[in-house]
């Protein structure tokens, strides 16, 4: 590479160690348990001189790793380029190497993939101005299949598809776009919990496809950009969560008011001092829901930190979770999910949801 080029090869433990921000949304953040499956492949292979940052801390896993990442739950990559929000954090942190995994919420939300990348060409533009030498990692999305968006798994297709040809038009040998294969080989029977969040086996496929790429960067290398053939959606039945930490998940009753709606609690996962809760909400009416609303109080204490596809109301002990703009209609008999991580201190009871489609 040209004099003058920022060129991240191996270094001396006293050299500054290459920083590198974990970007998107909740499969990122949400706890993003890939991030601690690369940062200890990473370490146990020599790549030590590396630091992860971002302004959010660690959310879990229950492994030691460097947890630092910029993985915000039910963002949207079309926000975040609109409301200017990648400079502060890329001021904060200063990253060498930026690894996007952004655009599954747009992709719910049906937006075209050309204003998606519209987007990220606005995020790869911020990049360049905090660090003109910047190394971006881009993802092809993996596979998105909600038991709410029949036309969700096509529509991704549609957008991963158009990634590489944007990426070979934004890669620069200063400031190179790698495009990850994060779609093909994932699947959302086997791979998620919800056909969207990926369980221990996806998160173990996530990091496997990082792993050589980030290590082609570490090591020097500056690769194209890769186009790969245009897949045909394999969508399998969304299975049932496998979760990393040792505990089992645990279902409350449903609760059933009047007004046709139910919502059902799962603890997918819990660590010392916190959890992940999942709440599935489903219109049990005879008639189409614009938008619905679970209610409830914690009993030991617990404490919400982050949230996805909901939008949270705290007062005190008590609970109100109201749906966001893309899913709050459900016809008879369909359903969402949202979820959150939260801190627990002495006791981790599950709470007794209220439902009210309003």
């Amino acid at each position: 590479m040209a004099a003058g080029i920022l060129v991240l090869t191996a270094t001396p433990a006293s050299a500054a160690p290459v920083k590198i921000m974990p970007l998107g949304d909740s499969i990122t953040g949400s706890p993003g348990c890939w991030r601690a499956l690369l940062w200890n492949r990473l370490q146990s292979t020599g790549h030590t001189n590396i630091d992860f940052v971002g302004t959010l801390p660690p959310q879990g896993c229950g492994v030691a790793h460097d947890g630092d990442n910029e993985g915000h739950g039910g963002f949207l990559a079309t926000n975040v380029a609109a409301q200017n929000q990648l400079p502060a954090w890329l001021a904060a942190t200063r990253p060498d190497v930026v690894m996007m995994h952004f655009g599954t919420n747009d992709v719910w939300s049906n937006i075209p993939p050309a204003t998606i990348l519209g987007a990220y060409t606005t995020l790869v533009n911020q990049m360049r101005a905090s660090n003109p030498g910047m190394k971006i990692l881009v993802a092809k999305i993996i596979p998105l299949n909600p038991p709410t968006c029949s036309e969700c798994a096509q529509r991704a297709v549609n957008f991963d598809n158009a990634i590489p040809a944007w990426a070979s038009a934004t890669s620069t040998s200063q400031s190179p776009v790698v495009v990850v294969d994060q779609w093909t080989g994932f699947n959302t029977g086997t791979d998620t919990y919800d056909g969207v969040h990926p369980n221990a086996a996806g998160d173990q496929k996530i990091a496997d496809r990082w792993y050589p790429a980030l290590v082609n960067l570490l090591s020097g290398s500056s690769p194209t950009p890769t186009v790969t053939p245009t897949a045909t959606p394999t969508v399998t039945p969304t299975a049932t969560p496998t979760v990393t930490p040792t505990v089992t998940p645990t279902v409350t009753p449903t609760v059933t008011p009047a007004g046709g709606c139910t919502a059902t609690f799962k603890n997918a996962g819990q660590w010392p001092g916190g959890f992940q809760g999942e709440v599935t909400v489903k219109n049990t009416g005879t008639a189409a829901t614009s938008a619905w609303t679970v209610r409830w109080t914690f009993a030991d204490g617990q404490r919400i930190n982050q949230i996805w596809n909901g939008t949270l109301t705290v007062n005190g002990a008590d609970v109100s979770v109201r749906n966001v703009g893309w899913n709050g209609s459900l016809s008879p008999g369909a359903s969402a999910t949202f979820g959150f991580l939260a801190s627990w201190n002495g006791g981790d009871g599950a709470p007794v949801l209220a439902c009210s489609p309003m």
